[in-house]
């Protein structure tokens, strides 16, 4: 049976493979021979597009991936992402088995690289959080004295005189720009500030998108819930620099355990390469130990992202 997955994910894997070099090889041909409507329509009919269709039957799946990807403003299209991570899968399944010869070896092998974009993709959200959590209060500062100046008009005006005036810290302008940006076109408000919100990723942010919520949809005065936001913010501020100091420790925790590991290995093949080498590549029991350890490492960091989400 085992041998049966194996082979079956490898057909696959090089099915896609050479599907993707021919999908790009047409688009080259295609580029240089028709016109520019013509490109259009390939483009719409691309592989990733079709990857994010068939996705779209899982509604919450497709969502979750789509806020991510926005929230961290990548250039990914989510059908290439699903298509790297299934790609990336097979790989893993087809190595593992290479690697390993057992169940063991196929599943972790494959979960791992499975995960591996999807895992990429929070640490880099958890990265921007971070860098954004002790400019926040600053922004909301500033928000609600444009928000005062200008008379307590509309959220969209606020926001971009806001940002016209160039006074935002870096890490908080690029945030702030893609909430104008999609409140500002036809993008439903709900998502904007759900984006938002996940692009911030602390409790601060949820409560800062409620009220911008109350004052988009109701139209109601936000002075007194900003003011009373901000007091509250200034009074938390120590113990918001103590909790990103945790994030810290947690993020140096995580990647401490694969330098250990490096390590390990880098004296015993210093020490004695020959049996290094047959243990740790040629003897089953060695390769399977390695395997114990990128597990345990893996769930580490599974782990550790967890924990930052919990804190932030």
């Amino acid at each position: 049976m085992l041998i049966v997955i194996v082979k079956s994910s490898f057909l696959l894997l090089l099915f896609m493979l050479a599907y993707l070099f021919l999908n790009r090889l047409l688009q080259t041909i295609v580029r240089r021979s028709v016109a520019r409507y013509r490109l259009n329509y390939v483009r719409r009919g691309s592989f990733a597009n079709r990857v994010a269709q068939l996705a779209m039957r899982y509604n919450w799946l497709y969502r979750h991936l789509a806020d991510l990807l926005e929230s961290i403003q990548a250039r990914v299209h989510i059908g290439t992402f699903l298509f790297v991570s299934v790609l990336l899968l097979l790989a893993g399944i087809v190595g593992g088995f290479v690697c390993f010869g057992n169940a063991k070896g196929v599943l972790s092998a494959g979960g791992m690289l499975g995960l591996l974009p999807y895992l990429a993709l929070r640490m880099r959200l958890l990265s921007l959080q971070m860098k954004a959590r002790l400019d926040f209060l600053p922004a909301v500062e500033l928000f609600y004295q444009y928000y005062i100046a200008l008379g307590q008009s509309n959220i969209r005006t606020v926001l971009k005189v806001t940002l016209e005036e160039n006074r935002m810290q870096p890490a908080m302008k690029p945030v702030f720009e893609q909430l104008y940006r999609n409140l500002t076109t036809s993008r439903d408000t709900e998502d904007s500030l759900r984006v938002f919100s996940l692009s911030l990723g602390h409790m601060w942010a949820d409560y800062f998108t409620n009220i911008l919520r109350v004052g988009i949809l109701e139209g109601n005065d936000l002075c007194d819930s900003l003011k009373d936001l901000i007091t509250d913010m200034r009074k938390a501020q120590r113990s918001d620099q103590a909790e990103r100091n945790r994030l810290l420790e947690i993020r140096l925790a995580n990647f401490s355990s694969i330098l250990f590991l490096l390590l390990f290995l880098f004296i015993n093949f210093k020490i004695n390469p020959e049996n290094a080498y047959l243990y740790y590549i040629v003897d089953p029991a060695g390769r399977n130990m390695l395997l114990d350890g990128l597990l345990l490492i893996f769930a580490s960091i599974l782990m550790g992202i967890y924990l930052s989400i919990r804190r932030m």
